[in-house]
């Protein structure tokens, strides 16, 4: 760990040292840091503590009332002392959010509270929840699971990062069994979150065995679970490029073909084909291969449809650059496919100077610059790709 997160860690140990209690232990005794539990016990106690004699003193008309000078000391500095935290910690492994309502009460306590002579409290503040059984700080890496016979904490993971959101890895320990979130950035716009729940939804609404499976989502956070999958398709084809017979490789293509030829038929386009967003299972008996990734999906009448996302990777039809991503149809989609159906049979991106004739007609069928003359749909596209040899 970063010495500097852990120099601040203790500066803030040592700032509310004289105040330590441990009466609220017990909601922290989860996380892995014994001094962030000592830290979050003692600034629980005290937050708890102050609020309920600021609860003594709310104004009962358009006018403040007075916060006594020793507790508005107090709770001023056990409100900088969080918030400083919180932002040191903000992007490391030790990342932890502060309960919504009462960073909040926080925040709205900061802009009245003075560090010498009292403070007068904000005129129609309301009286404060004293939160007696109930964590007001959670670990960012962690996710609650509700079962029976409890509730519990699962250690999350990061197995994936991107513009949009983070990926993590958990285990369900009631379930005993690997899980995925996906969680928002916390930069995004309104549009971007309504995109990203979106992309939850549409895959919800879709039912095959060729589609990555979601659970659940959680408004609070922004971020969703679904199904766990070992690895992506381009790192398995890497990894076992020498090895797989043309049996195997097509019966991953096959998959991939079943698995949009759903979609298609949902009158959808993924509009983000990479090896990258379709992913593998790995049984002793079985590959199973599924598509994710559904941020970019074209979904017919859809006013959430990005028009204006970057055209980027080297899977996508490069003449998107010029008719626009507003523009995106099968054509393009065909485009994706078959270089993906490529990757798959020989490990390879690069299509040029194909020495393979079956090969080489089936990929410039696929890829033809006049989009008029590139298979149809994806049944075409799978019928030719059966008769590869």
């Amino acid at each position: 760990m970063d010495i500097r997160i852990n120099n601040k860690i203790e500066a803030v140990r040592r700032a509310i040292v004289q105040y330590q209690n441990v009466e609220y232990i017990d909601l922290y005794k989860k996380i892995d840091n014994k001094k962030l539990q000592q830290i979050f016990a003692t600034l629980h106690f005290e937050f708890t503590k102050l609020f309920d004699l600021m609860n003594e003193r709310l104004p009962s008309d358009e006018h403040g009332n007075h916060y006594w000078a020793d507790p508005s000391r107090e709770l001023s500095l056990m409100i900088e002392e969080t918030l400083s935290l919180h932002r040191a910690l903000k992007s490391s492994e030790l990342a932890f959010e502060i309960d919504n309502y009462y960073l909040e009460i926080i925040l709205k306590c900061r802009s009245f509270l003075s560090k010498s002579g009292g403070s007068t409290i904000a005129p129609k503040m309301d009286k404060i929840d004293l939160y007696y059984e109930i964590p007001i700080f959670r670990m960012s890496d962690n996710i609650e699971l509700s079962s029976n016979p409890s509730t519990t904490l699962s250690k999350l993971r990061v197995i994936g990062t991107g513009s949009y959101a983070k990926v993590f890895q958990f285990t369900d320990p009631f379930y005993k069994k690997k899980f995925v979130l996906k969680r928002a950035n916390k930069d995004l716009n309104k549009k971007e979150l309504q995109r990203f729940k979106l992309e939850y939804e549409q895959m919800k609404l879709l039912n095959s065995p060729y589609i990555i499976e979601v659970f659940k989502y959680f408004e609070e956070k922004n971020e969703y679970i679904m199904e766990y999958m070992d690895k992506t398709l381009e790192k398995y084809i890497l990894e076992n490029n020498t090895k797989l017979t043309l049996s195997q490789r097509k019966n991953i293509g096959n998959q991939i073909l079943k698995g949009f030829n759903y979609i298609h038929s949902k009158k959808l386009l993924h509009r983000d084909i990479s090896p990258k967003n379709i992913l593998v299972k790995e049984y002793e008996d079985l590959v199973v291969v599924k598509v994710s990734d559904f941020g970019l999906v074209k979904a017919p009448n859809s006013s959430m449809t990005s028009i204006d996302s970057d055209i980027k990777g080297y899977f996508n039809d490069p003449v998107l650059v010029t008719e626009g991503f507003s523009n995106y149809d099968i054509a393009h989609e065909v485009y994706a496919l078959t270089r993906i159906l490529y990757f798959v049979l020989t490990g390879k991106t690069n299509t040029n100077n194909i020495t393979n004739i079956s090969y080489k007609n089936f990929i410039e069928s696929g890829l033809h610059p006049e989009k008029n003359k590139r298979y149809k749909t994806i049944r075409e596209l799978a019928n030719k790709f059966q008769k590869l040899h």
